[in-house]
């Protein structure tokens, strides 16, 4: 069965009965806290449990020794809370060996990234009666916005709504990223009353992932002049090209989903709005007039031109700076001429 994040806490009297978790998605921060909150519930019946951490290889490699681990009893408690993490579809013939006999004094979390709608392991805890899937999309901006307030009130800080929105903006949409942030504020202002905008910028590196994130932007937005002074920039902090070229590769396939789906909308707003993971609502825009630029057959075009240049980037890393600025620079161009 299916359970919305948001809902996680409403239902908490479910976590009581179930004992199987799919835990899945892009949001590390909103995982780590329904991890926490299940660890509690469960807690609250009894006391003395036994918390185990494993990953998929680890499982995989070892099944027997898994095997053992959920049959065996606990030697510290009544019962045993195991966290599989880095799950995929690998995992599914165990799960599917467990399931029917399992023992009522065992919860299992599963982990995962972003699980398509053909997942077996995602289809397979969506239709269970007896387990729960909780998908994790990214946060939007009021979500964000009531995290960041708790914690820098828990953290007795005080900031304009300037900074707040700066920090928003440069959590990528994750509360982890968030949390981060504001602790970093809290660690530096423990002997200062207040904190200017350009201290935040300096202490939260605002120069580095987030202007990664603009330089992509416009340079699929074909805005030359804005590209040129960010990557100018970039240069001075010695770019990482690879993690660019990350980003870039993919913004394009969330470009290229939308894409495939305007033959069956030509509502762009409405296949914006109901993109999986959420936009960013700042985002919106500038996804719009990318789509409104690139067509499929470019958007292939560049996917598979960014796999030759991270190659050539590895294999020649006395010019990858050259061979990065090029490709990235004859994109921008390209864009360009299509406004």
């Amino acid at each position: 069965m299916i359970i919305k994040s948001y809902e996680v806490k409403k239902k908490k009297k479910i976590f009581k009965k179930k004992i199987f978790f799919l835990v899945y998605g892009e949001n590390v921060g909103l995982k780590k806290d329904i991890r926490n909150f299940i660890t509690k519930e469960i807690e609250k019946n009894d006391s003395s449990v036994e918390i185990l951490t494993l990953y998929e290889n680890e499982v995989l490699n070892d099944e027997e020794n898994f095997f053992n681990t959920i049959y065996s009893g606990s030697l510290f408690g009544n019962k045993k809370i195991i966290s599989i993490f880095d799950a995929t579809d690998k995992i599914i013939k165990v799960i599917n060996t467990i399931h029917d006999k399992y023992p009522d004094n065992i919860s299992l979390l599963i982990f995962s990234e972003i699980l398509e709608k053909k997942s077996k392991l995602r289809n397979f805890f969506e239709k269970s009666k007896s387990a729960i899937c909780i998908p994790c999309y990214l946060d939007n901006e009021r979500d964000l916005e009531t995290i960041a307030k708790k914690e820098l009130e828990k953290n007795k800080i005080s900031l304009s709504r300037e900074i707040i929105n700066l920090l928003i903006e440069k959590s990528n949409s994750d509360r982890n990223n968030l949390r981060n942030e504001i602790e970093k504020i809290h660690s530096y202002s423990l002997n200062k009353e207040k904190l200017g905008l350009d201290e935040i910028k300096l202490l939260i590196n605002f120069s580095g992932d987030y202007k990664s994130d603009i330089l992509v932007n416009e340079c699929l937005c074909g805005n030359i002049s804005q590209f040129k002074k960010i990557i100018s920039e970039l240069y001075v902090n010695t770019m990482n090209q690879i993690l660019l070229l990350r980003i870039l590769s993919n913004k394009i396939q969330r470009l290229l989903k939308i894409k495939e789906q305007e033959n069956i909308s030509n509502d762009l707003d409405n296949l914006i709005n109901s993109s999986r993971p959420p936009i960013f609502w700042k985002e919106k825009p500038i996804i719009k007039k990318q789509l409104s630029l690139w067509n499929l057959n470019q958007l292939k075009i560049i996917i598979r031109d960014i796999n030759k240049t991270e190659l050539l980037c590895k294999k020649n890393p006395q010019i990858s700076n050259i061979i990065f600025t090029s490709f990235f620079s004859k994109i921008c161009k390209k864009a360009n001429s299509f406004s």
